[in-house]
């Protein structure tokens, strides 16, 4: 007999739909599974013999095939456990419901028939809802997740057995609720950040910070060791506003994808803040890997802040992979078993001092000759600092900074004006396939970013004194655009391009005169 079960894979963040075909004929005793198929997919057969056997349904001594489909799509993952076991039962007469095709499957088998939780549930569910299917049968671990997908019917299952009498009777033989020990709520993603109001001083750093989060722009700070530079850095997420519904989903899909999301009962709600350590592989920042392909740090860090500390102690090759996906606002990864999209639009906040010692260019303190002040900065490429919008130094904290009694402004209050810079260009760009200034493409840039004739004069006379590169004067101009939002300016003022300059001409009195 023939069937077929309706399940689905994860290709990049995607749940993409496919089926479970099984077919027991007379023939040669044998148990084949085809379809493109990873080890662990290869694996299930084994699996599911002996979870079958072991909950009293035993195959027959005939010709089994199994096959997944699309073939042209490698197969992995351990969620075909369940809807190649239910595909079996169905073709041997156990499971019998004429609606099967409204049914969607997924969930690993133990030996003992135990279902237990896969990651990916939400991208999977997504994209079985898309598909057509109107009825998931899920684990149980992964029930609270499935639920996060609108107008469908999520049945969660901890065992074979209630899978069968679900499909046979429509009734569940046991309270899978009554089963399982209810986990503690994952708190990922539900920290409280650090606040602004604990910064002491660095005005024009923080000034730098609300444009850099008013535009989602990158941000580079350059200064001697314990400035605060990662103390602000910590900070930044906390000023950027509540995402959209749209973030959110997006969000949630790559947590769960990388098994991160945890046991929520609503979509992630707080920007991510990553920061990996300097000595992060190649593939641990932007995704990869071997069989398993899976996001990176700066997949993770979408719709948030991606923390590089110490940026030249990043090594070389991993920096430069940055380039792209600072600019396309995605990564593309090819590999044997395939090709991945991973969106990777994130705010890029990066520290670093400004040479090995960290007090250069204090020569009473710098213990650095200019040899070994070039090779530090020389570990940062020009392409690599055209794609940071502002670079701002940040100097030592003076002592009546750290002991006075002046009021900071807190994060709610600088918040709440990001909120309104946000709603601005949420406005502008409705119609557009961006949502912030950072994003504006370059086809674009007359069209919101126009000049009048005073400031077009000074983008020309800079232009050419400072040797700009195209894509440093579109960024000056982007940065121009939220400064003029800030102020609530519809065009963009002589003042406005003044002040953007002014976050760009750090990386000119280090890069330039000392390389």
């Amino acid at each position: 007999m023939y069937s077929v079960i309706s399940t689905a894979i994860i290709n990049g963040i995607d749940g993409i739909p496919c089926s479970v075909e099984a077919d027991i004929s007379e023939g040669m005793p044998v148990f084949e599974m085809v379809g493109f198929l990873s080890s662990e997919v290869r694996e299930a057969k084994e699996r599911v013999r002996t979870a079958l056997k072991n909950c009293g349904f035993h195959l027959p001594v005939k010709r089994i095939t199994i096959n997944i489909l699309p073939a042209n799509l490698k197969k992995s993952g351990s969620g075909f456990d369940l809807p190649i076991a239910i595909s079996l039962l169905c073709a041997m007469g156990i499971v019998v419901n004429q609606n099967l095709e409204e049914f969607f499957l997924a969930g690993e088998l133990g030996l003992d028939g135990t279902i237990h939780g896969i990651n990916g549930i939400l991208s999977m569910v997504t994209g079985g809802k898309e598909d057509g299917n109107k009825i998931f049968i899920v684990p149980f671990s992964n029930l609270s997740e499935a639920k996060l997908v609108p107008d469908i019917t999520v049945i969660g299952v901890t065992h074979l057995s209630q899978v069968v009498s679900f499909l046979n009777d429509g009734e569940l033989p046991i309270n899978p609720e009554h089963t399982l020990p209810k986990k503690a709520m994952s708190t990922s993603g539900k920290e409280e950040y650090m606040d602004f109001s604990d910064v002491n001083g660095q005005e024009f750093v923080k000034r730098a910070c609300e444009v850099a989060a008013s535009g989602m722009h990158n941000i580079l700070m350059v200064g001697p060791p314990g400035a605060g530079k990662t103390m602000i850095a910590k900070c930044m997420p906390s000023i950027l506003p509540e995402m959209t519904k749209e973030e959110q989903l997006l969000l949630s899909k790559i947590y769960s994808v990388c098994g991160l999301f945890g046991e929520r009962e609503s979509l992630m709600k707080k920007r991510p803040f990553r920061a990996p350590h300097h000595t992060i592989s190649t593939a641990g920042l932007t995704g990869g890997g071997g069989s398993h392909v899976r996001p990176g740090e700066i997949s993770l860090a979408t719709n948030g802040v991606l923390f590089l500390d110490e940026l030249p102690e990043f090594r070389n090759d991993t920096l430069e992979i940055l380039r792209q996906p600072l600019e396309e606002k995605k990564i593309h990864i090819t590999r044997a078993s395939g090709d991945f999209e991973f969106p990777a639009n994130f705010e890029l906040v990066a520290a670093m001092n400004p040479c090995k010692c960290g007090y250069f260019p204090d020569f009473n303190r710098c213990t650095c000759n200019k040899v070994s002040v070039k090779n530090y900065l020389s570990k940062i490429s020009q392409p690599l600092l055209d794609r940071i919008d502002l670079c701002v130094q940040i100097k030592e904290v003076q002592f009546s900074e750290i002991t006075g009694k002046q009021k900071n402004e807190p994060s709610s209050v600088i918040r709440s004006r990001v909120e309104k810079v946000h709603k601005i260009q949420r406005e502008r760009y409705k119609n557009e396939s961006f949502s912030y200034n950072n994003e504006i493409p370059s086809s674009k840039i007359e069209t919101y970013c126009g000049l009048d004739e005073k400031g077009y004069l000074y983008m020309k006379k800079k232009y050419e004194e400072e040797a700009l590169t195209a894509r440093t004067y579109h960024r000056i101009l982007k940065v121009s655009r939220t400064i003029a939002d800030m102020e609530g300016n519809e065009s963009i003022m002589l003042s406005h391009l003044q002040e953007a300059f002014m976050y760009r001409s750090m990386d000119k009195r280090y890069w330039e005169k000392y390389l």
